[in-house]
């Protein structure tokens, strides 16, 4: 696997595939057999976290007698529970955009001739258990390189969830998380947790309180999905993989640095944390001092089981201060001046709102139906993640068991999209945003549709062929398209 950051051009499809399928036979027999694939069973929930984070922090062991649980003289386990884990993936997504209709087209329109696009990246999952009672710690290199249709413009609901706003042809290595998880057991039952993705191997507590500092993407604690959250193994589509006006804190490559802390008591988990904004918006720094500019988010959520089924309703709010541009503002200086208005020339101190609700619910042992929705008080510059300021998704997820495809997925879903009024006005007066600027516009919600077929192909290696259907882009009338787009993934767990 390491010879694969060696190369920094783009490699063919055929290539990468090759490379990808002879690391994992070299390696695939070592994953580990106790860490079934992400949505394995609907009914029951055993599902490990996905590539991207460890959805339910990683709790200590509830007191074990000597018997069964010898620790050394420096506190590291040695029975049941892992003092390491490492664990790595390779991920490899190719795009190809159809040709399509549009009346104009604007500096920063999707192109409507044909374009490729292709993601590549490797992540290492290394993690310790830490020498005093209840500690964790997580480190997760990463290397990555890209190619984005029309320069990362044109739409709302960008096709490939792995693009970064920082990122090239070449090759880069950077350090994507850091962390340290603290957990504090407040009894209940014990529940056992195979190692997998920034999870050691242990047994937790159903009541815990868990705290993490450091280094990471904020969708790896909230806005979830069980089954539309993780753009390697799932959907693609970046207004699938969470909520789509989710303006959550991130830098360029979508990582923040905060503090989070959630308690957990049996079916209940209550969760909140702050963490830094960028710099300017969708920079490549952040902002360090927390108590001036921070993203703030809530969230509640309650697992329940019908009939053995198991589903979950969550509640996610979340408030932003950042130095940000009202789209008002500019549009008023520029009918003053005679310009085309700028959010970028006059930046304050500003805040933004959102409101979501999520739905998941088993309806069978191999179908799963969810869904999402989300309104922002979005009056000023979207700021971290995409340019939507409302968003309505639902989907559903087959296993393949019907088809004694065990291992296999199949996937559909649908986003619907919209703006806030100022940030229409905006964009219709020629205003460029962070991805979107036609230098007009003639507003309609943008529609995305998605279905994906994801096999387990050899251990630890998925394929997924994905067509996704996009109407309207950029919310703009005239240039309704539709767009079509075909895409292939190749996933390793290591």
């Amino acid at each position: 696997m390491a010879a694969f950051f060696l190369t920094d051009r783009l490699l063919s499809p055929r290539t990468v595939f090759l490379l990808l399928i002879a690391g994992a036979t070299i390696s695939g027999p070592a994953r580990s057999e106790a860490a079934p694939d992400a949505e394995e069973s609907y009914a029951t929930g055993d599902a490990t976290a996905t590539a991207t984070a460890a959805a339910t922090p990683s709790p200590t062991p509830p007191p074990q007698s000597d018997e069964n649980n010898q620790n050394d003289r420096f506190g590291w386990p040695t029975a049941d529970e892992n003092a390491f884990v490492a664990r790595g993936q390779a991920t490899y997504i190719w795009t190809r955009k159809f040709s399509f209709h549009a009346d104009y087209t604007g500096p920063q329109s999707l192109i409507t001739t044909p374009e490729s696009s292709y993601t590549l990246s490797f992540t290492g999952y290394l993690g310790a258990r830490a020498p005093w009672e209840g500690g964790e710690l997580y480190v997760d290199p990463e290397a990555f390189q890209a190619h984005p249709l029309s320069n990362l413009y044109g739409l709302a609901g960008i096709q490939n969830g792995e693009l970064q706003k920082a990122s090239g042809e070449e090759i880069r290595a950077y350090l994507a998380r850091a962390f340290v998880r603290q957990t504090f057991d407040l009894g209940g039952e014990s529940r056992e947790v195979p190692a997998g993705f920034n999870q050691l191997a242990t047994h937790y507590a159903s009541r815990r309180l868990v705290f993490t500092l450091g280094k990471s993407p904020l969708t790896d604690f909230f806005g979830r999905n069980s089954y539309a959250s993780d753009p390697r193994t799932q959907f693609l589509n970046w207004s699938l993989i969470t909520y789509g006006a989710y303006d959550y804190a991130a830098d360029a490559r979508g990582y923040t640095i905060g503090g989070f802390g959630e308690l957990d008591w049996d079916n209940w988990s209550f969760r909140a944390g702050r963490a830094m904004e960028p710099t300017v918006a969708n920079g490549h720094s952040l902002y360090y001092n927390l108590f001036k500019r921070h993203g703030d988010q809530i969230e509640i959520q309650h697992d329940h089981e019908m009939h053995g089924l198991r589903g979950s309703v969550s509640v996610l709010v979340y408030r932003n201060v950042a130095n940000a541009g009202n789209y008002a503002q500019a549009v008023a200086l520029a009918e003053q001046t005679g310009t085309t208005p700028d959010i970028t020339a006059h930046r304050y101190l500003e805040a933004k709102d959102g409101y979501g609700m999520s739905v998941e619910q088993s309806i069978s042992a191999s179908v799963a139906i969810w869904g999402r929705g989300m309104w922002c008080d979005c009056k000023v510059e979207q700021y971290a993640f995409t340019e939507i300021d409302n968003s309505l998704s639902a989907g559903l997820s087959l296993k393949g068991a019907p088809w004694k495809r065990n291992d296999d997925t199949v996937g559909m879903a649908f986003s619907l999209n919209g703006l806030s009024p100022e940030h229409r006005a905006y964009l219709a007066a020629g205003g460029l945003g962070g991805f979107l600027g036609d230098g007009r516009l003639n507003y309609a919600k943008e529609q995305d549709y998605e279905l994906y077929y994801s096999a387990l192909v050899y251990r630890g290696v998925h394929l997924t062929a994905d067509y996704q259907r996009i109407v309207n882009p950029g919310y703009n009338l005239d240039r309704h398209g539709p767009v079509n787009m075909l895409s292939a993934r190749v996933h390793v767990e290591l």
